[in-house]
């Protein structure tokens, strides 16, 4: 490249900073959407089955539709751009939302599995946004602007839980079992969240990336970079690696997170404890994102991959520990798993984004982002099964000891390739 295109590359976009104010409005208001299913829907499908054994079902569900969305979610970016995909994939999830409560208020299990399903498109769109913050970003600044989609999540998805007595008066006040109230909420902030995007994600962050990137003699540096690190011998390790870290993240928390209210239940907790550890959690799923991106650019994205690992084993530990009259305890635990969670998001994202040409990037995502819902739905399957067959701790120690294999995955990919190559 030359000095002039050197130097330009190495600053985002003047557009960035737009994208990601839309992409902020569009995250707050579906992150109460994302917090739904979490709060109630192992509760609402025992109630509906009237057995624990299945509860870890609706979970694995909408982790199933999350990974069709992903795909579809993807595609679509790929082909027209992020905003017709992203406001298609909450459209879709705002449908489903809709579904669950008319399968709650009808009593129709079919209905609520199918809705279920359906419903996971607005949590596939709620994690494909992180990659539309990059899109337009200087590479150094990458990990932060995937941060920066991520933590606008926290304000919707923190209020999300602790509105579920207020919400669950409302559907009962209408005829509706209480249960379903978070899902009338869902709706609501999934479609809020599409229109947002439809209307003013301008210019649309990949096209706009692409069109640069075609009209520079020599590509953009985002694109060689991609080309770079991918085309030399070893490059895609980066790709499995990123992907193998999301993967094992995202199983051991839907598993432990997902028998949660369950384990509360039993001890004889109400849905308000419920809905404020489950907030606690996606606080710290998503509040820590500023701090993973400054740590992932100066630091690396394998060192917070190790930090991931390690910080899941913590909360699996506590968990299994805690007394289950302890609600700060188990507050404590699940803000662990949320922030362990984050940690492997974030580096694994971003070293997916380093790897990956424009040219495929939102096609490649997608289907990364398919792995990972499809060990979120594993994991949610499992988990009450394990739950059955043994107890709480039992989940939660197997779950921290299972995150621990990030790290021999980052020291194998650390030794095979060369360090310039280095995340």
């Amino acid at each position: 490249m030359t000095a002039a295109t050197t130097e330009a590359s190495q600053q985002s976009h003047p557009a960035h900073r737009r994208v990601l104010r839309v992409l902020v409005a569009a995250q707050i208001l579906s992150g109460a959407g994302l917090a739904a299913g979490i709060t109630v829907g192992a509760l609402l499908a025992k109630d509906m089955l009237g057995t624990t054994s299945l509860s870890g079902l609706p979970s694995a569900l909408f982790t199933v539709g999350s990974a069709a969305s992903a795909v579809l979610v993807g595609r679509i970016s790929q082909r027209l751009g992020r905003r017709a995909g992203l406001s298609l994939g909450y459209g879709v999830g705002a449908l489903g939302s809709l579904g669950v409560v008319a399968a709650a208020a009808s009593g129709n299990v079919p209905l609520l599995f199918a809705s279920l399903f359906v419903y996971g498109a607005g949590t596939a769109t709620n994690l494909q946004a992180r990659y539309a913050g990059a899109d337009l970003a200087a590479a150094r600044h990458r990990g932060r602007a995937v941060s920066t989609v991520l933590v606008a999540t926290t304000f919707g998805a923190v209020a999300g839980p602790n509105l579920a007595t207020l919400t669950g008066d409302v559907a009962g006040a209408i005829g509706i079992p209480r249960l379903a109230g978070p899902f009338l909420l869902a709706a609501l902030a999934y479609a809020a969240a599409g229109t947002v995007l439809w209307l003013l994600l301008r210019p649309d962050p990949l096209l706009t990336a692409r069109r640069i990137a075609a009209e520079s003699a020599d590509g953009s540096e985002a694109d060689e970079q991609g080309r770079n690190l991918s085309g030399k011998a070893g490059g895609n390790g980066w790709i499995v690696l990123g992907a193998t870290i999301m993967v094992l993240t995202q199983l051991v928390m839907v598993a432990v997170m997902t028998m949660t209210p369950v384990h509360m239940q039993h001890h004889g907790h109400g849905v308000g404890a419920v809905g404020a550890v489950i907030a606690v959690h996606v606080a710290g799923m998503y509040l820590p994102s500023p701090l993973s991106g400054l740590l992932a650019d100066r630091f690396g994205r394998l060192s917070l991959a190790v930090a991931s690992a390690v910080t899941l084993l913590a909360s699996g530990l506590l968990a299994a520990l805690s007394p289950a009259g302890s609600v700060g305890l188990l507050a404590l635990a699940l803000a662990l798993l949320g922030i362990g969670w984050n940690f492997g998001l974030v580096s694994g994202t971003a070293m997916i984004t380093d790897s990956v040409p424009l040219a495929t990037r939102a096609k490649t995502q997608g289907t990364v982002d398919v792995a990972i819902a499809i060990s979120g739905a594993g994991g949610g399957m499992a988990s009450g099964l394990v739950m059955a067959a043994g107890d709480y701790a039992t989940l939660a120690v197997v779950g921290g000891v299972l995150s621990l294999a990030i790290i021999p995955a980052v020291v194998f990919t650390a030794r095979s390739l060369t360090a310039g190559q280095r995340p």
